[in-house]
């Protein structure tokens, strides 16, 4: 399903393929030999997203942007299966695996790779070539990568990169759900209003 939002449609090259119930939604942009398969959301909040040639997404990967944050994958790169990816920027020939997250203004190298479950934290600069460990989490620039299991290690590098401020655009010390869902639900309205768009 192509969806138009805030005036934007999809723009996708002859040679792609989309599976029916794939949905890509606004300032979408999916080049030469994609394959985006069955479930897919590809979802532009705001910002645009722009995914190179010869790309698989696979099926139920979640990829959008937002207005702070757009989404960029270059060539030659395989989103697989409930993969979610936000706001960032992939080089080209890059592997994410099955259930990974990529988060907002993260930056994943060229031929690097994200295994299963991997998680790459916001504004985490993956060196070219680099793996994240099945379950791993990848965060910091550049990366330090360090098992689920030392979350204290993790926090102490995520904590300052005040995650609410760069995604919602409200510093820690303001930020509330109260805030956020408000804000959010605004956002998502917006988007979901696309639907009826011609």
């Amino acid at each position: 399903m192509l969806l138009t939002h805030a005036g934007k449609s999809p723009d996708i090259d002859p040679a792609a393929s989309i599976a029916p119930n794939a949905v890509i939604c606004g300032d979408v942009r999916i080049g030469p030999g994609c394959r985006v398969l069955f479930g897919a959301q590809i979802i532009a909040e705001g910002g645009s997203i722009h995914i190179g040639s010869e790309c698989i997404v696979m099926e139920n990967a979640v990829l959008r942007s937002s207005a702070r944050h757009d989404l960029r994958i270059g060539n030659n790169c395989l989103i697989g299966p409930n993969t979610h990816l936000v706001g960032c920027t992939v080089e080209d020939e890059v592997f994410i695996a099955t259930g990974a997250a990529v988060f907002h203004a993260a930056h994943l190298g060229k031929g690097c790779e994200v295994r299963i479950n991997g998680v790459v934290h916001l504004k985490t600069r993956v060196a070219a070539g680099a793996t994240v460990p099945i379950g791993w989490v990848a965060v910091g620039d550049p990366a330090q990568i360090l098992p689920a299991s030392e979350h204290e290690r993790i926090w102490a590098l995520q904590q300052p990169l005040n995650f609410p401020l760069t995604v919602y655009g409200l510093d820690r010390s303001e930020a509330s759900m109260v805030k956020i869902t408000r804000g959010l639900s605004a956002t998502l309205a917006s988007c979901l209003r696309g639907q009826t768009d011609s």
